[in-house]
């Protein structure tokens, strides 16, 4: 999570954010609302090649 949302989650009690998504935001809006659209989207590619069969193993992407 980005430094300024955990800030602001803890310091606001978790209420008052600008939106939410993976997490509530309390930073920058426009940056969180990509990231949130990057992971849709990752998250609708692999569960669509999960579905068409790719194992787990296949899917798992070393870091």
């Amino acid at each position: 999570y980005p430094p300024e949302d955990v800030k602001g989650f803890i310091e606001n009690k978790a209420c008052g954010c600008k939106c939410k998504g993976c997490w509530k935001v309390y930073g920058d809006e426009a940056a969180a609302r990509k990231i949130f659209a990057r992971y849709k989207k990752c998250t609708a590619i692999y569960c669509e090649l999960f579905k068409n069969g790719r194992s787990l193993d296949k899917l798992t992407v070393a870091a």
